[in-house]
């Protein structure tokens, strides 16, 4: 599987996966996630994230990384906006902390 994603639907894909893990994605998660991607990039990003199981979001991450040149001072920054995700309505789920655990794991 080849993935023909641009840097920044690389992110969408990335925060909004982290938005979704715990089935909730709050209107501040959206918010934060837009600052950072344009809406064209969002809304189609979004109905991937959608149709793919966690799995599939999870191998989908790991295959970009894998075909991508992804440096290390971008995988910190992108670590630092998953966490901004998470606290953006203010709270952090146990489902949102384990799948940060496995993102920080995977873009180490």
């Amino acid at each position: 599987m080849k993935l023909d994603w641009t840097k920044k639907e690389f992110e969408a894909y990335v925060l909004l996966f982290a938005a979704h893990c715990n089935f909730i994605e709050t209107e501040e998660e959206s918010t934060y996630i837009l600052s950072k991607v344009d809406e064209k990039t969002f809304n189609k990003i979004h109905t991937e994230i959608v149709l793919d199981n966690e799995t599939e979001n999870l191998n989908k991450i790991q295959q970009y990384l894998r075909d991508n040149k992804y440096s290390e001072t971008d995988k910190e920054e992108l670590i630092r906006d998953i966490k901004q995700v998470f606290f953006a309505d203010g709270t952090v789920d146990v489902l949102e902390r384990k799948v940060f655990q496995i993102l920080k794991k995977i873009l180490k």
